[in-house]
């Protein structure tokens, strides 16, 4: 079929063979300010239960968050100090413990004379790293062979904005949605924004980026309101990138604006939404409630539609995507596809993004 013609097509049949879950790569877990020394947390990523925590001492790990013994979440239970000095996770079921290596270091219960080498005895030790704030956790086979992604923009100290939701759907679903070009005038009605009257035909550049694709630095357009607060001539670049990362780096001289979308999965159903900004623009010191408020009625409106959405997509059906609204999709699904393959295959990624200019009207 042609270029520009419609396509019928499955979305995500790879959900139904392995579920679809990228491997080998970092994912987003939580903001470094989220981890308390001395606390525990029990995060989902990839459909496994993952204890994330920070010592006392300020170092961050992550555990499979099931005790081998019982079951039990080993997050519900709390750090212990050895007669070594050593901080371990204690499970709150019968006190088993957990060095962050992931060893057994004590079985209470155990007796004189019970000999039983414990240190055998391990949960799954993630690794983990944390990058301007932000905390990564590494799903796969081995250790990690990459840093962690790190984002231009990133200025003004702590963020300025952070908000959370879960969309009830399947990561790509929740990606697609996102990066969709189209639906801007039908889903964000605002009058800060933008109305569905107010559509023009738009021509935008794209390249390939690391493991995705960037919209190339351009001046916004002209029927999107909300950059007018910040005065100037304003510059985007919106970029995303394997997993689940979306972000759009505004410059406006030398100020800058960072919106930072996390996405990660959390199972087949739902998939953790974190939107961070980072500016030192003084617009979000002055208009910081208003630009809060706007910002999460902005990201409630895409979790309600894919939620509405969720009534058609429980019958599987056959979807259409058409060029060029749809091409950031399509993009997706074989940056996914090239990732696996050359994780598989042992050979570095070869991004199959090749630059083009993009189409549509909103």
């Amino acid at each position: 079929m042609a270029e520009g013609d419609a396509q019928s097509s499955k979305t995500m049949p790879e959900t139904k063979f392995g579920r679809g879950f990228l491997t080998d790569i970092w994912y987003f877990a939580a903001l470094s300010s989220d981890l308390k020394a001395g606390k525990l947390a029990r995060h989902e990523i990839v459909g496994e239960p993952v204890l994330l925590g920070r010592s006392r001492a300020g170092e961050v790990f992550a555990l499979k968050d099931i005790c081998p013994h019982r079951a039990a979440p080993l997050s519900a239970g709390r750090f212990v100090k050895e007669a070594s000095g050593a901080e371990v996770v204690e499970c709150p079921y019968h006190g088993w413990r957990f060095g962050r290596d992931g060893a057994c270091t004590a079985i209470p219960s155990l007796t004189a004379g019970q000999e039983m080498d414990v240190g055998r005895i391990r949960v799954r030790r993630y690794p983990v790293a944390e990058s301007q704030g932000l905390v990564f956790v590494w799903i796969g086979a081995g250790e990690p062979d990459q840093p962690p992604p790190t984002f231009p923009g990133v200025v003004g100290g702590a963020p300025k904005l952070v908000d959370r939701m879960v969309f009830e759907s399947h990561i790509d679903h929740a990606v697609v949605g996102l990066m969709d070009p189209a639906h801007g005038p039908y889903v964000h009605q605002q009058w800060w924004w933008r109305s569905s009257k107010s559509q023009h035909e738009k021509a935008k550049r794209f390249e390939p980026r690391d493991a995705g694709f960037s919209m190339v630095r351009h001046e916004p357009s002209k029927n999107s309101r909300a950059y007018a607060i910040l005065g100037g001539q304003p510059l985007t670049e919106i970029t995303f990138r394997l997993p689940g990362l979306r972000w759009e780096h505004v410059t406006v001289g030398r100020r800058q604006v960072l919106s930072l979308t996390c996405l990660t999965p959390m199972n087949d159903g739902a998939t953790r939404i974190t939107q961070i900004v980072w500016s030192d623009h003084p617009a979000f010191v002055l208009l910081k409630p208003f630009i809060a408020a706007g910002a999460r009625a902005f990201l409630r409106q895409d979790g309600d539609m894919v939620n509405l959405q969720n009534q058609g997509l429980r019958y599987d059906p056959s979807l259409i995507w058409i060029d060029d609204a749809d091409r950031q999709a399509k993009w997706y699904q074989q940056l996914k596809k090239e990732w696996a393959a050359s994780r598989r295959e042992g050979r570095p990624f070869a991004n199959p993004i090749a630059p083009a200019v993009l189409k549509w009207r909103s």
